[in-house]
């Protein structure tokens, strides 16, 4: 029989071991669960009955009927159509054109247009597929160093792990019981400072080795002024609309990531159909009569959202006019929709990308789910067998306290992102550290973004970096595999350095976060008004019907007098 302390390390080395083997991690989790749960029961173990099992199914259903997972469909599928719609060729012709003088220019472009994408898509493949087809062959004509250029690539289609709406947060808010929005809210300064600490990475090589990166010759600086501006803008705007669409409505509170996600699936669709050039003068006309209905609705809208914040008038005004135009507007606003889908459809580029778009989003769903419903059966069991409490007294007594949990949680995440992806930590680790860090008073949220931070070198490194892979994919032939990993390690020191800040800086996340109201009991005061004049309550002092004896102050007067005549000696 197996001692009772030690089931769950066991049962945890059992999971690593299967891992290793290179067998499938959602099937590795449910045989493993499975078969600790028949010895669990076969061998007597205490409190652990067969009864247990028999909240699986009510998990699995849980799992299906989540939905906040109906999120991570949506925010796929919009990746997929944005991959290959041209938006990202657009972006990075026009920064190229603006950053190309200055040395290093290519590589700001491809971290501000990294960035711009990752608010949009959510997805790393999306954004390093992209930028590495259009990016990496100017960067090799114009003699970027190699390692630089693929590592400037791999890192900036990272960055979309870290900038809401990633895939990454949603998961992590999922596992750690907390909301998507403030979770996207608590991003924002980690993102900005990640984007900071790419650039000033740039322009310190741009010193240090100038001949890395030269800038563009002059002779190929086609587009200035006003037309370079133009073009910039014509990818920036609807981009931007994109992003509010998606991240604005769930920060404002308008919509659940479920609908801000559907919002930007159809919204890609949308920015493809009028980024092809097959696009109708029909759908074109579409598009600009339902931007127009969409900045009428914009400012009432905007203003009764505010509510008690906005003047009264202003306020009144808004509500009168949205009740008199709000129908037909939006009538009209859903025929447009409705005849720029249309166009999707008849374009047949576009209907082929809207089906491979689909074929990538069921199997990603799909793989997300067997490995949710795989690490379900194997928390389950893992908590039957006591292995939680093993858990929480390995990382409860490390030395140093919460310090030395977040030093050892961080290495621990960063050694398990060599092998395993984020969507696997987050399924199998974050369980079993969400109540340790809970129990020591740590913010959830900051530490949902700390390890979001750690999670996205899982892409960046040897042997199983996703983005190096993507990129290898892509890349010329003349492009070696070693430049590309040699090119990434960089990289990941400053995401590190980005892992290190938030730990000493926690005010980053916390201060996108909206602040709860601390009432102070000992300043509550609660008064009572009392009709002076009711001649039931004793009536005025001085009013007909009204006697001293009435009067509450007298009597409060008479009982004091009265009380210190007792205390005299007689």
């Amino acid at each position: 029989m197996i001692p009772m302390d030690m089931m769950g390390p066991i049962m945890f080395g059992a999971l690593v071991i299967f891992m290793l083997i290179g067998y499938p991690v959602a099937f590795s989790l449910a045989a493993v669960g499975l078969t600790f749960a028949f010895i669990a029961i076969e061998t007597g173990f205490p409190n652990f009955q067969f009864s247990l099992m028999q909240a699986m199914p009510e998990r699995v259903f849980g799992i299906m009927s989540n939905d906040l997972l109906l999120a991570i469909p949506f925010f796929t599928f919009m990746g997929a159509i944005l991959e290959r719609c041209g938006l990202a060729e657009d972006m990075l012709e026009g920064m190229g054109q603006l950053f190309g003088p200055v040395r290093g220019g290519l590589a700001y472009a491809v971290i501000i247009v990294g960035a711009i994408l990752g608010a949009i898509t959510g997805t790393v493949a999306a954004s390093v597929i992209a930028m590495g087809l259009i990016s990496l062959p100017i960067m090799m004509r114009y003699g970027y160093n190699m390692r630089l250029a693929t590592g400037v690539i791999a890192a900036s289609g990272t960055i979309t792990q870290l900038i809401p709406p990633s895939l990454v947060l949603v998961v992590l808010a999922d596992q750690l019981g907390k909301s998507v929005g403030d979770m996207y809210a608590g991003a924002i300064g980690a993102s900005i400072v990640q984007v900071a600490l790419f650039c000033g990475f740039i322009a310190l090589v741009s010193v240090v080795k100038p001949d890395a990166m030269p800038p563009l010759p002059r002779e190929d600086l086609t587009m200035k002024g006003w037309p370079l501006y133009r073009r910039i803008l014509l990818g920036m705007i609807p981009s931007f609309v994109l992003i509010f669409l998606v991240l604005g409505t769930i920060l404002m509170g308008l919509a659940t990531p479920t609908e801000a996600g559907a919002m930007g699936a159809v919204g890609a669709i949308v920015l493809a159909v009028l980024q092809h050039k097959a696009c109708s003068r029909r759908a074109l006309i579409a598009a600009r009569i339902g931007g127009v209905v969409a900045l009428v609705l914009a400012f009432p809208g905007l203003v009764i959202w505010l509510d008690e914040r906005a003047p009264a008038g202003l306020l009144a005004a808004a509500n009168g006019f949205m009740g008199m135009v709000k129908t037909p507007l939006f009538f009209v606003f859903y025929l447009s929709l409705a005849a720029v889908l249309l166009e999707a459809a008849i374009i047949v580029e576009l209907r082929k990308l809207i089906s491979q778009g689909m074929d990538s989003t069921m199997r990603i769903t799909a793989m997300v789910i067997f490995i949710l419903i795989g690490s379900s059966l194997f928390t389950l069991v893992f908590r039957g067998v006591q292995g939680d409490v093993w858990i929480e007294g390995l990382l409860t007594s490390l030395p140093g306290g919460v310090t030395g949990f977040l030093i050892f949680v961080n290495i621990f995440v960063f050694v398990l992102a060599f092998f395993l992806d984020f969507f696997e930590i987050a399924f199998i680790i974050i369980p079993l550290l969400a109540p340790v860090a809970a129990k020591l008073g740590i913010d959830l949220i900051w530490f949902g973004v700390l390890l979001g931070a750690n999670m996205q070198t899982s892409f960046m490194h040897p042997p199983f970096g996703f983005a190096l892979f993507y990129l290898r994919g892509i890349a010329p032939k003349e492009v070696k595999s070693s430049d590309i990993y040699w090119g990434a390690i960089p990289w990941v020191i400053l995401q590190l350095i980005l892992v290190a800040i938030l730990v000493f800086c926690p005010g980053l996340v916390t201060a996108f976060l909206d602040k709860e109201k601390v009432i102070d009991t000992n300043k509550v005061r609660i008064e009572v008004p009392v009709d002076s004049t009711d001649p039931s309550r004793g009536g005025a002092k001085g009013a007909p019907g009204s006697t001293d004896e009435d009067d509450p102050t007298k009597a409060l007067e008479r009982a004091l007098r009265g009380s210190e005549a007792k205390q005299e000696p007689r």
